[in-house]
């Protein structure tokens, strides 16, 4: 049985609020895959592997040292070329499962994968861009994650430019306003993604 049929990918940048884009759309049904946790649990099912590629200085009590990657992967492409080749392709066995099984159930749902432009991974022609302007997902992760600005900078530079996202959208939400036009822009979404799902 071929994935993904039914699926429409949620994507976008950090801290364009696509979590809380995720709640409305689930608040009216829609099922879900959430790529991130997904790639959590397997980084941590991998860990032994993790402290073969990087060290067991990334290593503690058995788990991943999730932030300690983070910096390391960050700061260094190459390293972050390391662990995607790794741990990529098992993500995407996992998820493919989980698609079949929501597959089977004939109903849109939703697939929430934060790099799906940069992967380039998954044969999925549908996707929701979460939006908002640079400057203000610059601001919004500072004040989240309380990063400095270039911590911020370069987390928002490690991925596709949101102005490029945009542009390769299917189905565009706004987040530049206040939650009420949020909803009101993820309504409209929802209405599309229903009646072109017949």
């Amino acid at each position: 049985m071929e994935a993904f049929r039914y699926a429409t990918v949620l994507t976008g940048g950090i801290a364009t609020g696509k979590s809380t884009v995720l709640k409305i759309f689930t608040k009216w049904g829609f099922s879900f895959i959430d790529a991130d946790r997904t790639a959590h649990k397997i980084l941590q099912q991998e860990s032994e592997n993790i402290a073969k590629l990087f060290g067991l200085e990334y290593i503690i009590n058995n788990r991943v040292d999730r932030k300690a990657l983070g910096k390391l992967i960050f700061a260094n492409p190459k390293e972050r070329k390391k662990l995607e080749n790794f741990i990529h392709p098992l993500i995407y066995k996992e998820i493919e499962s989980q698609s079949k099984r929501l597959d089977s159930l004939k109903k849109p749902y939703i697939l929430d994968i934060p790099l799906f432009f940069e992967t380039n991974r998954y044969p999925i022609d549908r996707s929701i861009v979460v939006y908002t302007p640079k400057m203000k997902q610059l601001e919004r992760l500072m004040q989240r994650d309380l990063f400095s600005k270039e911590e911020a900078m370069e987390r928002i530079d490690a991925q596709m430019d949101i102005e490029s996202k945009r542009e390769k959208s299917t189905y565009l939400i706004d987040n530049s306003g206040d939650l009420n036009s949020l909803q009101e822009e993820c309504a409209k979404v929802r209405k599309k993604i229903l009646s072109d799902f017949g």
